[in-house]
Parts: structure tokens; sequence; C-alpha cells
């Protein structure tokens, strides 16, 4: 019998087990870092919030000007029997748009390559660790490493142009930290190696706008802040201001809201998790089993 324990892959119409996935070498998506995708959770059996982040993928599709041959509804069968097939009922699953390899051998011209699709999932990823989360995350904020400009990088389109984040994380690693925050060359924040930032100010949160992804996981936070009686701004957050906050937070779809106790040197709610980000973390894991936001899948058996 397979085992898809550790996950699977959907290559090329074939559903396959994690470790055996591939993909050629000489793939844009490896060469150039030329690839768009999403990741949607999948939580105690359903995908959570899939239309968005459907929605989404397709979107960061256009933008990238690809197709990869497949409509909606192909997309979801794939990732459904994906899922179905691993038997992971909590899951990290990623649907995945690649430039291709040129179809006339040393083309430089990316209209040339054959685009595909793929998806993968394995067991649910917590981008923070769940005990340090309860407790309030310590964050490295880099003053050496800057995020990419969006005017070089689309941020809206999710990528793998993770050189900054890695940078920012080898510096946080080394200082003790469990993760980093990246400014821009304008002295304010934008966002972190998969989650966005939040600062409460009294009965105000302000989320960064610019240079970011505008997560799915940062629009739950959004809606539970503004259903809480909160003022939401999405607008530019200058540093400044976030080491002025009451509280920090971080969103994020591996693991939800992340309540932040440390930011360098700077310590919120007495270097614990603060009341705000712990009641919407919360929140967050009641929204997962809420039906209006889940796409049951059907398992064998």
């Amino acid at each position: 019998m397979t085992d898809f324990s550790n996950g699977a892959a959907w290559i090329k119409g074939r559903i396959v087990p994690i470790a055996e996935a591939t993909i050629g070498v000489t793939d844009w998506a490896v060469t150039h870092s030329d690839v768009t995708y999403d990741v949607v959770p999948v939580w105690d059996g359903a995908f959570f919030r899939l239309v968005d982040y459907l929605d989404r993928f397709e979107a960061s599709i256009a933008a990238c000007h690809m197709n990869i041959g497949m409509d909606r509804t192909e997309i979801t069968r794939a990732l459904t029997d994906m899922v179905a097939q691993s038997g992971l009922r909590r899951a990290y699953v990623a649907m995945v748009a690649a430039r291709g390899t040129p179809m006339i051998p040393g083309s430089r011209d990316p209209r040339e390559c054959a685009n595909h699709f793929y998806g993968w999932c394995v067991p649910y990823v917590h981008v923070i660790k769940p005990d340090v989360a309860d407790a309030g995350a310590r964050i490295w904020l880099s003053d050496t490493v800057r995020r990419i400009p969006h005017n070089s990088v689309n941020p809206l389109a999710k990528n793998y142009h993770w050189g900054d984040f890695t940078q920012g994380l080898f510096e946080a690693k080394e200082a003790g930290f469990d993760t980093v925050l990246l400014p821009d060359d304008a002295g304010n924040v934008t966002e972190g190696p998969g989650f966005n930032v939040f600062a409460v100010k009294g009965r105000s949160v302000v989320t960064p706008q610019d240079g970011v992804l505008h997560g799915i996981t940062r629009k739950n936070a959004m809606e539970m802040c503004a259903a809480n009686g909160m003022d939401v701004e999405s607008r530019a957050l200058p540093i400044a201001e976030l080491m002025e906050a009451d509280e920090v937070f971080l969103s994020t779809s591996g693991g939800g809201i992340i309540p932040v106790a440390q930011i360098g040197e700077r310590r919120f709610s007495n270097g614990a998790a603060g009341p705000v980000a712990t009641a919407l973390r919360a929140q967050y894991f009641e929204r997962l089993a809420d039906p209006a936001y889940r796409t049951e899948i059907d398992y064998p058996g």
C-alpha cells in the first residue's frame, strides 16, 4: 500500500507520494523562480475559505501572464483528489503555476514556455510553533535587509522570490528570534516570510497596504477586528508607529493569528501574548470549524 503519511503531490494528472514528486531541472520555476502559487489550509477534513484562495491564485496566474490549461473546476478536483488520497485531515495544500520549459530549446522568451500546474500537500505547517504562538512570538526587525520593492516583484502575486526573506531569517535565527519582519526603503514595515503584521493601539488596528501579499488570513483578521468593534486601517505602517503599538500580531495561513511578545528589544504586553491578539487567535480557530467557510473533502472509506 502506498504511504502518503508525509504528503502527496498531483503531477501531470497523477497523484504520487510527496517524495516522488519532481519537475524538470530546466523548468523556469527552478532556473528563474518564475512561478506563482497559493496555499490553502485543510482543517479537520475540509478546505478553509477555498474560494478566496482560488480567487487569489487565478489573479496571480493572470498577473504572471500564464495559462496553465486548467479551469477552476479542474484545479479544485486535482486538489481535492490529492488531499483525499493522502488521507491528511489537517494539511498545508499548495497549488502552483510554473512557467515551464521553453518549447524551443535555448529560447529566452517567456512566451515560448509551456506553463503547467502542479499541487502538493503535507501535514499542516505552523509558521510559528503553537506553544510559542500561544505565549507570544519574538520577532527580529531587520535593519540591513529590505523587502524586494513592489515595483520589482509584485507581492500581490504569491511567489517564490525569497532571497530577502531567507537573508532576514538567517539574521533572526542567529540573534535568537523566532522569525523576521522586513522594512522597506521608506521606513515602513512590510511583511515576513509567510505572514502579515498588525499593530493595535487602543481600539484601532493598522496593517500595511503596499509591498505585501494581501493574505487570506489577513482578510480574516480584518473581518474579526471589525466584528469586535475595532477601527481597521490598511495603509503605510511606519516602524516608529509599530514600535509604539499596545499590541502586535501576525496573520498566516500556517497557524492563524500569532500574538507578538517582542520585536527586537521592544517588549509588548510585558513580554507576553496580548489580550486582543489572544482573543483573535481563539476566534480564528472557531472560524475554521464554521461550515460557512468550509469545503468538505470526501475521503475514501
